[in-house]
């Protein structure tokens, strides 16, 4: 896709994102990769083909690799930036590029890694909408930055807008919407309880957790849109035509 048919990929393509994230959030790499796992594990999911779209850094296909020796893993990104990162996985056998996906004539993966991307892309729908033929299962990682106290404060929002490029705000019903919307059947989705074990918590937010702890105890959802904190993880498969 080019610059000037979306503003909002200019972060990436230029050095302002690696400027704002000079780790690339690798530290929370090896966590997503576990959560993937588990998901996938409980439905019985074993792929021999796993592509992600927006590695990144690379870290969860290098994560994975250990939980699925056998299988062929591809990573894709459009960002410059994000090369510095990728040695150590390319010399792990795993396949990196710097490409836009749907430029490419790539066989169909077993299962297709959406990670923290949908919230950057300016027309989610049509991306996803596009994939529904390239895909036979999707795993979407989706931050929930939307809740009440994000609202009222409004900084929260602001912040990773400008920092890490969030331009669609999510809670799990609107997650899991966008993806019904187009054409996807949701298979499971659950809490990953981000705010209380991802590597990358600020003191705050560790002592916000003890609130957050009581909340969700209680009552999982309620907390999440009150407090945020939450991320959401998806398996899920496009619906038949017939």
């Amino acid at each position: 896709m080019k610059t000037n048919q979306d503003p909002t990929l200019n972060r990436y393509l230029t050095s302002d994102y690696l400027q704002k994230n000079p780790e690339w959030d690798f530290a929370d790499t090896g966590w997503k990769a576990e959560k993937v796992y588990k998901i996938l594990v409980k439905n019985k999911q074993n792929p021999s083909s796993i592509v992600e779209i927006g590695c990144g850094s690379g870290g969860v296909l290098l994560s994975l690799k250990k939980f699925f020796p056998k299988a062929s893993l591809t990573g894709f990104d459009i960002a410059p930036g994000a090369k510095r990162f990728w040695k150590k996985a390319i010399k792990a056998g795993i396949r990196l590029e710097l490409a836009d996906y749907f430029s490419l004539k790539e066989p169909i993966p077993d299962l297709i890694l959406l990670l923290d991307v949908l919230e950057h892309i300016a027309n989610p729908w049509s991306f996803l909408t596009n994939l529904h033929s390239r895909s036979k299962y999707i795993i979407v990682h989706f931050p929930l930055d939307l809740s009440a106290m994000s609202v009222i404060r409004e900084h929260p929002l602001m912040k990773v807008r400008d920092k890490v490029g969030h331009l669609h705000f999510f809670t799990r019903r609107l997650a899991i919407s966008l993806l019904v919307e187009c054409g996807y059947e949701v298979i499971e989705s659950c809490y990953t309880k981000a705010s209380l074990t991802a590597p990358q918590r600020s003191l705050k937010t560790k002592i916000a957790g003890i609130i957050r702890r009581i909340l969700f105890s209680i009552n999982h959802d309620f907390g999440a849109r009150l407090l945020g904190g939450e991320t959401l993880i998806v398996l899920a498969h496009p619906k038949s035509s017939n």
